[in-house]
């Protein structure tokens, strides 16, 4: 029977193309290697007459945005609704993160540093100087540590649904109130019966979906089970061994006021630690504020009122939603074109 969670991916893959970005895969250093969607213009394809047969790729000649995927899905399943409206204005890069689509490593290093390490690298191969970087869950930790890590690449950075650092002591708080008994557990379903649980988990809404697709999801999305499940174990760290790193760059952080498994009170504790570099900002009706919320915030970085813009975008969007039934993420998504034109609109109005 066919898998269809499979069978849209080549139809995704065309409109991705369609909308400017193209798969690229690049040696990171022996042993490892990343899959990242890039700009298309970016890629030189060889000359007939050339004997090297690879395409080569040339440094980006707009804003560059890093799009970072969270911990269910790989880069373009994640941020499928945005690279549209972004390719427009911006040079827009699209990683799979170390052991999610085409992304390999022999190394055992399973730390989100490494993930940072490993993509600044990829995106310096691919002629990067500079770049605001969008993580959301996993992708919002790998963000953190290449803000940290690299201040002279990274010149800001929006994040959704994560925090800075997994603590033993937010780990076990988190599992505990969800009523799972590890990260695993919650992360990797192997069940419809776990798949709905992590749904249930994420979604503000009651969302449904029939056993066919989340049996097809599971088959696609959640390979490379051993290595994630030691991704998870990576994330941990001692309570004494965490410290704030004093961050240079502008942090924005976007976080649904109904999230279950990062509180709004947790934000607004990190963007207190983070200090005024940072802003934060709840989305009534919402739990795990996905990447449908993040991406159109991207333009309020580069403008130097951007957190008065960004203030005004996010009540666009609640008025927005405000005026439909539907709350979800899927409904937000066929609203998304009209919300990126109001927020267009914002950051010229603070101009």
């Amino acid at each position: 029977m066919v898998n269809l969670v499979a069978a849209q991916k080549p139809l995704l893959h065309c409109l991705m193309k369609m909308a400017g970005i193209q798969p690229h895969t690049i040696e990171i250093e022996p042993g490892t290697v990343m899959s990242i969607w890039v700009p298309s213009e970016t890629i030189k394809k060889p000359k007939k007459s050339e004997t090297a047969t690879a395409a080569t790729t040339v440094k980006p000649t707009k804003p560059v945005v890093v799009l970072v995927h969270g911990f269910a899905a790989e880069g373009i399943v994640t941020w499928q609704f945005q690279v549209g409206s972004l390719t427009k204005k911006y040079s827009v890069y699209v990683p799979d993160l170390l052991f999610f689509g085409g992304s390999i490593t022999d190394s055992p290093d399973r730390s989100p540093a490494f993930q940072a390490e490993c993509l600044v690298k990829g995106l310096r191969k691919l002629g990067v100087e500079k770049c605001t970087v969008v993580g959301f869950s996993y992708g919002g930790m790998v963000a953190f540590k290449m803000a940290e890590l690299y201040p002279d690449l990274v010149e800001a950075i929006v994040v959704s649904g994560s925090i800075l650092a997994m603590t033993d002591s937010i780990s076990h708080a988190t599992l505990s109130s969800l009523g799972f008994s590890s990260s695993a557990e919650l992360l990797l379903p192997t069940t419809v019966k776990g798949c709905r649980a992590l749904l249930k988990v994420a979604a503000h809404k009651k969302l449904w979906f029939p056993d066919k697709l989340h049996k097809d999801f599971i088959e696609v999305m959640f390979n490379n089970r051993q290595q994630r499940g030691e991704l998870l174990e990576g994330l941990v760290v001692s309570n004494k061994d965490t410290t704030i790193p004093d961050f240079s760059q502008r942090i924005h952080l976007l976080w649904g006021e109904n999230d279950q498994i990062f509180k709004l009170e947790l934000a607004q504790k990190m963007k207190e630690q983070l200090g005024e570099n940072a802003t934060v900002e709840g989305i009534k009706k919402a739990a795990r504020v996905r990447s449908y919320d993040t991406a159109s915030n991207i333009n309020l970085l580069y403008s130097e009122e951007y957190v008065l813009a960004a203030m005004k975008q996010l009540n666009e969007r609640h008025n927005l939603c405000d005026a439909h039934e539907d709350h979800s993420h899927a409904g937000f998504v066929l609203k998304l074109p009209k919300q990126l034109t109001k927020a267009s609109k914002a950051v010229r109005g603070y101009r």
